[in-house]
């Protein structure tokens, strides 16, 4: 298992952790927005008319309304990364993080507006009669680089289960047994055959879905999230004030949370809004691509709204939510997963200044006193020992580990290498959470007590299923460029079993192949959107000359 994790944070590295790919994704937002004069701004009143279909034409060809296609888009972004993701995000980078993504959020809203605009243009009909359009076609059509075009296809395939389907399953999963207490292989199971009678259904199964599902979970949890921070309603401005303040210096330690690098907080605040938005990503426009409209750049607008709904609004919430309450700062009592655990060398603790500095540095990649521990560890009645050493998990100092389950306590030795327990047994105990897990605890600081994870396990239910469901159509017709329609099926219950394994998977192991699969799909998405520049400022003045003949 540890082999396998290095080889995954080496393309991490690579990809979306890498020093080059945040300059990538934000640089190609601020080009486009200053490029097309702000979209995302002088065009924004317009979309919500479109969206209406004050200017629909009969006869249009496509296969959904603008509101259906921007249902299907936006139940493939609002899912867990607006309720995990960014958990996930403070909980690395701290507040700072969220500044990052609603940065990734305004300038994506440019992103997406070329990137669908162009989909939309070269999209094509398949052999059942089913519009198609995305990325791939305007590789193909666009640029005449087929073989970029079958790159991207694949990385769709690969991502709509490192993307859109294993971190659902997995946050489906993890809330249900914490809120109660259901065994995660359960959940898996019946979700996996709820999804298999979804999406073996068709391409119209999966809109008329996502068109139930997505404004009735948004409302929801709009609504018990702003309960939360209005019970809070005091640590608003100084949790907001944090979020800029840290925007360029990184957050400091604070509480359990032992800081981050303005470096750190700038990559995972953009990463994980990547991942909460997919502007840049080139998922979004396979959904656009079956709009009824004649007018690429009208479908283009629509899509303008996806991030500011999914990440201005909802993921604002969130980390609102969570930054009001002060739990991210907080250590609670959980089981400890093998990937976010590390033994290192010596007796350090949170409480010493020159302890968190040292630890600090060493969580953020930096040279540090601090090494792995090697070697054993005594354990009697499921309690450690004392020794050179100090646990880790959740990148915070562990207190009041007890290894075993709650009836059988583990006596014996543990093994340690390179950091890394090597006997598989349990752990539990205090430290930092995360991701669901995290929004979850914060959801009960509100006059809604221990209801409010109930809440959380509803909307991440909804969230996440809706994601999956998405995802599979993106997969889909990926699948469709690839090989034709006769490989559907196959793809469909190999999704479904996915589904069910992931939902047992270790969640920060998830999040790590998520995040490789997201990179995987935005790079050569960007360089063709790049690409095509001309053709994209040619396209909008051509569509806002024949908008003003009409009138």
């Amino acid at each position: 298992m540890a082999d396998f994790e290095q080889i995954l944070t080496f393309f991490d590295g690579l990809l979306q952790s890498a020093w080059y790919f945040p300059y990538l994704l934000l640089g190609t937002g601020v080009f486009f927005t200053i490029y097309l004069k702000a979209p995302q701004i002088f065009y924004f009143r317009h979309a919500w008319r479109v969206l209406r279909g004050q200017y629909d034409k009969p006869g249009a060809k496509g296969d959904a309304s603008h509101f259906q296609a921007l249902t299907t888009a936006i139940s493939g972004t609002v899912g867990t990364g607006n309720i995990g993701g960014v958990a996930f995000a403070i909980f690395l980078g701290g507040p700072a993080a969220l500044f990052w993504m609603w940065m990734t959020a305004f300038f994506g809203m440019t992103t997406k507006f070329v990137e669908v605009t162009l989909s939309h243009k070269y999209r094509d009909v398949d052999d059942e009669g089913y519009i198609v359009g995305g990325p791939m076609f305007v590789m193909e059509k666009g640029l005449n680089l087929k073989w970029l075009g079958i790159i991207f296809a694949i990385a769709t395939v690969v991502s709509s289960f490192g993307s859109g389907n294993m971190p659902q399953s997995n946050n489906i999963a993890v809330g249900l047994q914490g809120t109660f207490g259901i065994p995660e292989w359960i959940t898996g199971g019946v979700l996996a055959l709820l999804l298999a009678v979804v999406i073996l259904g068709g391409v119209k199964r999966i809109i008329k879905v996502a068109e139930k599902i997505v404004p009735t979970m948004a409302i929801l949890y709009f609504v018990t999230g702003l309960a939360v921070v209005f019970a809070n309603i005091e640590n608003v401005l100084p949790s907001l004030v944090n979020v800029v303040s840290d925007a360029f210096t990184g957050s400091a330690a604070v509480g359990g949370f032992l800081g981050a690098t303005f470096a750190y907080a700038f990559n995972k605040g953009v990463g994980r809004g990547l991942y909460s938005n997919e502007a840049g990503q080139g998922s979004a426009p396979i959904a656009h691509a079956a709009a009824r409209t004649d007018q690429p750049v009208s479908e283009g607008m629509v899509s303008i709204l996806e991030p500011f709904i999914d990440t201005i609004i909802i993921c604002t919430l969130t980390g609102l939510v969570i930054l009001s309450s002060g739990v991210w700062m907080e250590k609670h009592v959980n089981q400890f997963q093998q990937f976010d655990t590390n033994v290192v060398t010596g007796t350090w603790t949170d409480s010493d200044r020159a302890d968190r500095a040292a630890l600090f540095e060493y969580l953020n990649g930096r040279d540090s006193a601090i090494k792995p521990f090697n070697g054993t560890i005594e354990v009697v009645e499921g309690v450690l020992q004392p020794g050179p050493y100090t646990l880790l998990h959740n990148r915070s100092v562990a207190e009041a580990v007890l290894v075993g389950s709650v009836d059988r306590r583990f006596t014996g030795t543990l093994t340690v290498n390179r950091g890394n327990i090597e006997n598989d047994v349990v752990l539990t105990g205090k430290s930092l959470i995360h991701s669901a897990a995290l929004t979850s605890e914060a959801f009960t600081r509100s006059a809604f007590g221990n209801y409010g994870r109930y809440v959380v396990a509803l909307v991440l239910l909804l969230f996440a299923f809706s994601t999956a469901v998405a995802w599979s159509y993106y997969g889909d017709r990926a699948v469709v460029y690839l090989v034709g329609t006769a490989w559907l099926t196959p793809y469909r219950l190999t999704y479904v079993l996915g589904f069910f394994f992931a939902a047992i998977a270790d969640t920060s192991l998830i999040w790590l192949i998520a995040a490789i699969t997201v990179a995987f799909m935005t790079i050569p998405n960007l360089i063709a959107i790049l690409l095509l520049r001309k053709e994209m400022k040619q396209t909008v003045a051509d569509y806002w000359r024949d908008f003003e003949s009409e009138r």
